[in-house]
C-alpha cells in the first residue's frame, strides 16, 4: 500500500524500495498535478554494466529527491555537435492528475524518438502540461542510445549481444507494472506510445515476447519495426568504433571491448563510422537494434521484426498506427545542403528501393521497380535536382509510410484486435515546431515528422495555445483522442468537430478507414487515401 503525504508544493510516496520526494506542480493552464521526475529504474549502467543489459534498481535508504528530471543519455547534439547528458541516464519521470481517485488512473508511458542516438525524457521537450487536463498517469523515461545502447559483440562469453537500449525500454515497463500503482496509476492498463524511433521501439516490443504482458494497448507515431532504418546491418560496428578511437589490434570482440570500456564516455557517442556506399545507401546512422546473434534469456530481436509479425503476441492488443502529411520534409535541411544525394537517386533509381526488396533481386529487376517507383511521383518528367519537394515526396514514402503501410496489412491479415490509423495533416506557422526547425518555406504544404508531438507535449519551444485557437482545438483533440483510447482502447472521443474512427479493414482492396488530423473539414477533400501511400504494384508482395 502506498503512502502519500503533501507538504506546501511537495509531495512524498514510500515505495518498497524506498521514499521518494516529489513536486505539486500546476500546469500552463493552472491545472494541478503530482511530479516525480528522476526516478531511478536501474541501477547506473557504468564500468562492468557499460553496454550489457540493466540491472534493476537496489533499494535506498533516506528520503530520494525526485523533483527534477535527471541527466539525458550521453549524445553528441545533432543540431550542434556539442556532448550532452551522462553515461549515468537510466531514470524516469511519473506525472500523475490525482494520486487518490475512486479508480485507479490509465497509464500512458512515452518512449521518446531521436534516431536512436539523440533524444530523452526531459521537461523542456517532453513537457506534461496538456495530459495533465485529463485523469491519466504520464511516464516518460531514458534508454541508453548510440552504442552505449547498441553496441553488439558476437561472442557469448562477453554477454554483449546488442539492444541494450531496447531492455532498457523493457526494465522501464516492468518497473512501471510493479509500481505505478503506488501513483495512482492503473498497472493493468497502460498503454505505450512512442514517436519516430520511439514509435519503432513500441512495434518491437510488441513483436518481442519481452514485451509480453507489459502493457495493454500501443501506439506508434511515425515509425514502425520495419522501418529500413531499424534494420540496417552493423558490419563490424564495434571493430570500426575501436579503430576511429585509435585502436591497431585484431578484430577480436574481447579485445575490442577492452579498448572500448577504456575509452572516456563521451568518445563513444563522437564518430564517423559511416563509408561513402552506406551513405549512398541512404543509412542514417550506425548503432541501432539489431537482430541479436545469440539468444539469452532477455533477447528481445531473436531474428527479422518481419519474421515475427504473424505469431506476435500483440496481435492480440488494439494499436493505433499513422504519421504525419508530409514526413519527408525531415530532409529538406539535408536536401538543400547537399543537392548530390538528389543527382544519387537520378543516376541509381534501384536505391529508393526498400532494403529487403534491394537485396532480394537482380540489379536489372531493381532498375526496373526503381524507376517504376520514381515514375509514381514525377509522372512523365525526367527526375532533376531542381524538384527538391518530390525527392521530399520519395523520403516520405521511403522512410517512413511504406512500412507504415506494410505494418497495417500485417495487422489486417493477423491480429485479432482492431487496429486505428491516422494522419495528422494540421499546418500553424507558429505551433508546428518542425516546420520551424527546418525552416520549411511558407508557400510548402503539409505536416513535418514530429510536429504531431506539438499538440501532445508542452515544451520549452512551444507557445502557450489559446482556447479560441485552432491550435488550441487540435490539442485538444488529440489529446482527448489519445487519453480515450487508453481508457477504452478506442480512439473515438466526444470533442471539438469530433472524429469518429473505425478500425481499419480491407475494402476493395482499399484501406479506407482512418481518421485525418486536420485544420477544418474542408482540408479533408483532397486528402489522400491511406492506399496512396502505399507503393504497390512495382514492388513484390512482401506479406
Amino acid at each position: 500500500m502506498s503512502i502519500h503525504s503533501y507538504k506546501e508544493t511537495e509531495s512524498f510516496i514510500t515505495l518498497p524500495l524506498g521514499e521518494i520526494k516529489g513536486r505539486v506542480c500546476k500546469t500552463i493552464y493552472d491545472q494541478t498535478f503530482h511530479s516525480f521526475e528522476g526516478i531511478p529504474f536501474a541501477e547506473p549502467p557504468l564500468g562492468e554494466l557499460r553496454f550489457r543489459a540493466p540491472v534493476p534498481v537496489k533499494p535506498w535508504k533516506g528520503v530520494k529527491d525526485c523533483t527534477k528530471c535527471a541527466s539525458k543519455p550521453l549524445q553528441q547534439n545533432p543540431l550542434n555537435d556539442s556532448i550532452e547528458g551522462s553515461e549515468d541516464c537510466l531514470y524516469l519521470n511519473i506525472y500523475a492528475k490525482r494520486l487518490h481517485s475512486e479508480k485507479p488512473l490509465p497509464v500512458l508511458v512515452f518512449i521518446c524518438g531521436g534516431s536512436f542516438r539523440s533524444g530523452g525524457a526531459r521537461r523542456e521537450t517532453y513537457g506534461p502540461d496538456f495530459f495533465m487536463n485529463e485523469d491519466v498517469v504520464l511516464v516518460t523515461f531514458n534508454y541508453r542510445l548510440c552504442s552505449l545502447g547498441f553496441l553488439s559483440l558476437a561472442d557469448p562469453s562477453l554477454r554483449i549481444p546488442g539492444n541494450a537500449g531496447l531492455k532498457d525500454q523493457v526494465l522501464a515497463l516492468k518497473w512501471v507494472k510493479q509500481y505505478i500503482s503506488y501513483f495512482n496509476g492503473d498497472h493493468k492498463n497502460v498503454t505505450v506510445f512512442g514517436s519516430s524511433a520511439g514509435a519503432a521501439s513500441t512495434h518491437l516490443l510488441m513483436l518481442s515476447e519481452q514485451g509480453h504482458d507489459l502493457f495493454k494497448r500501443a501506439i506508434a507515431m511515425s515509425g514502425c519495426a520495419l522501418n529500413y532504418w531499424v534494420n540496417m546491418p552493423q558490419t563490424n560496428m564495434a571493430y570500426r568504433l575501436a579503430k576511429f578511437h585509435g585502436y591497431h589490434g585484431d578484430n577480436i570482440d574481447e579485445s575490442v571491448l577492452n579498448f572500448l570500456n577504456k575509452l572516456e564516455p563521451t568518445k563513444l557517442v563522437v564518430h564517423t563510422l559511416l563509408n561513402r556506399d552506406e551513405e549512398r545507401k541512404s543509412y542514417m546512422f550506425p548503432f541501432g537494434p539489431i537482430v541479436e546473434p545469440y539468444v539469452e534469456e532477455d533477447c528481445v530481436i531473436p531474428e527479422r521484426p518481419f519474421q515475427m509479425l504473424k505469431n506476435a503476441w500483440s496481435n492480440k492488443i488494439p494499436m493505433m498506427i499513422g504519421g504525419t502529411s508530409f514526413e519527408g520534409l525531415v530532409m529538406y535541411n539535408k536536401l538543400k545542403r547537399n543537392p548530390d544525394i538528389m543527382k544519387v537517386l537520378c543516376n541509381e533509381p534501384a536505391l529508393i528501393l526498400p532494403e529487403d526488396v534491394f537485396n532480394s533481386n537482380t540489379s536489372k529487376e531493381n532498375k526496373r521497380m526503381g524507376e517504376q517507383l520514381l515514375k509514381l511521383h514525377f509522372g512523365e518528367k525526367e527526375p532533376n535536382d531542381h524538384a527538391l519537394f518530390h525527392y521530399l515526396d520519395v523520403y516520405s514514402y521511403k522512410i517512413f509510410w511504406h512500412d507504415l503501410h506494410r505494418t497495417i496489412l500485417a495487422r489486417l491479415s493477423f491480429a485479432l484486435a482492431p487496429t486505428f490509423l491516422y494522419r495528422f495533416g494540421f499546418e500553424s506557422a507558429d505551433s508546428n515546431i518542425n516546420r520551424q526547425r527546418y525552416s520549411i518555406d511558407d508557400k510548402v504544404r503539409g505536416a513535418a515528422h514530429g510536429d504531431d508531438l506539438c499538440y501532445l507535449f508542452h515544451s520549452r519551444e512551444s507557445r502557450k495555445l489559446y482556447p479560441n485557437s485552432a491550435e488550441y482545438k487540435t490539442m485538444k483533440r488529440m489529446i482527448s483522442m489519445w487519453t480515450t483510447y487508453a481508457t477504452t482502447g478506442d480512439p473515438d472521443s466526444q470533442t471539438t468537430d469530433p472524429i469518429i474512427w473505425d478500425a481499419t479493414i480491407p475494402e476493395a482492396d482499399k484501406l479506407e478507414a482512418w481518421a485525418k488530423l486536420y485544420k477544418s473539414p474542408e482540408q479533408l477533400c483532397g486528402a489522400r487515401k491511406v492506399d496512396d501511400y502505399n507503393w504497390g504494384d512495382p514492388l513484390p508482395p512482401l506479406l
